[in-house]
């Protein structure tokens, strides 16, 4: 092994506990290996746009302790290198220009797409590349095999669940509601593993609705429903933790019309739901639905984001991306058989052993975008969830005097509320 060949480093979209594990990992078994390592800040931006001075050299003594920290040595971006051809072609030529022959990429689906196509324009081109992308995301949404989840969800999860926890008996003590919103844009797993685990009132996932969406109305009924059913058990106070996907679902127009919305779209071409304040919508929502029948409703809206992704690593996700990170490396400098992996794969792991996926493998044939893993609302993982959820279901509506005492909750008759209700949880 040539002591010039290089290796470069990247990480992508946005925080995720466990990032410089994986970084220092990927760097202590390269200079092993013989390559030297320059650390790309920024994620894909600068490449991007041609730059090659933002860069840093990282050699073990950089790395050595930083497996347990938070946040990205390297920063992070959104940037997309495949947004237009000369941005990609920018991103390759850079690569080139700064002499990196192997690429590590940390990052979730969009950050894999930008890899797969900075892949393949490489082996086009006829540069000297090839590429490993470490799966990093707190939404495990990822198609792992085996039900792998994604390095940083499981520390969110734990750090999500404990909050959560704080507000469930801050909720108990003060008598109110709490609309709890988590990250996961098209898909729940984390609002549902953060609600199974700490026992929440109920969770609200896009998984859970159709193509096409519902609207608002029914998602806040839904919650008025937990509400009331809640009531008429004996308690005036609950906790939903709501998936900010659900917002992804809701009509662009509808969202347009609400007040203090803004809906822009990133460069991957998502709704940027930061300027979404989804719980805050589902509050007012749910508070105007009370306020029409005459009565006032305690309810606190709570966003639960930047706070849980900067957080440092446990234990689970140290081990794992140290793993991921050093296998990223074997596969760059190891020969294979298979043509799919010449230029490149994503790095899992699979009964204890690495395993490369294709990134071919890995797009949705329609889009052409990486696959995205969501929650199977037909597994007995989620069937669990729902069994202990607070819900208006179909079994609800099929005894006529606990629907009475339910409508009475909402000072409607039975009839009325039957309309007002109907198709909701089950009806």
């Amino acid at each position: 092994m040539s002591n010039t060949a290089r290796m470069g480093i990247l990480v992508g979209g946005g925080p995720a506990p466990g990032i410089n594990s994986a970084i220092g990992a990927a760097v202590i078994e390269a200079v092993n290996s013989g390559l030297s390592v320059v650390g790309i800040l920024d994620g894909y931006k600068h490449l991007a746009e041609g730059r090659t001075d933002m860069v840093r050299p990282l050699g073990i003594s950089d790395v050595s302790r930083i497996h347990s920290q938070g946040g990205s040595i390297l920063r992070t971006s959104r940037t997309n290198p495949a947004r237009n051809p000369e941005g990609l072609r920018r991103t390759v030529e850079s690569l080139g220009t700064l002499g990196i022959e192997y690429l590590v990429t940390i990052g979730g689906d969009d950050t894999a797409f930008g890899a797969s196509e900075i892949a393949k324009a490489a082996g086009t081109s006829g540069n000297r590349l090839k590429v490993a992308h470490v799966p990093k995301t707190i939404d495990n949404d990822l198609p792992l095999p085996g039900g792998q989840p994604t390095f940083g969800f499981e520390t969110v999860r734990q750090v999500g669940t404990e909050a959560v926890l704080n507000l469930m008996e801050e909720a108990r003590t003060t008598n109110r509601w709490y609309f709890i919103v988590v990250m996961g844009r098209e898909a729940g797993h984390l609002a549902l593993g953060i609600a199974k685990a700490a026992g929440a009132t109920l969770a609200l996932i896009p998984e859970e609705f159709p193509e096409g969406g519902p609207t608002l109305d029914q998602v806040s009924k839904i919650l008025e429903g937990a509400i009331l059913k809640r009531r008429v058990m004996g308690h005036e106070h609950g906790v939903a933790v709501i998936a900010e996907g659900i917002a992804e679902k809701l009509s662009v127009d509808e969202l347009k019309n609400l007040p203090g919305v803004t809906v822009e779209y990133d460069s991957y071409g998502h709704i940027s739901l930061n300027d979404i304040p989804l719980a805050i919508i589902l509050r007012r929502q749910v508070q105007q639905a009370f306020s029409q029948r005459g009565e006032e409703i305690a309810i606190v809206d709570v966003t639960l984001g930047y706070q849980l992704r900067g957080a440092p690593p446990i234990p689970f996700d140290i081990d794992y991306t140290r793993t991921l990170g050093y296998g990223a490396v074997r596969f760059l400098l190891s020969d294979t058989e298979d043509e799919r992996l010449r230029y490149g794969g994503l790095i899992c792991q699979l009964d204890g052993h690495r395993k490369v996926l294709a990134f071919d493998d890995l797009r949705d044939p329609d889009t052409g975008r990486i696959r995205v893993r969501r929650v199977d609302i037909e597994s007995e993982y989620y069937a669990v969830a729902r069994e202990y959820m607070i819900r208006l279901d179909a079994e609800d509506w099929a005894d006529r005097q606990f629907m009475t005492q339910v409508a009475k909750a909402a000072n409607l008759s039975l009839d009325d509320f039957e309309r007002k209700f109907s198709g909701v949880g089950g009806k």
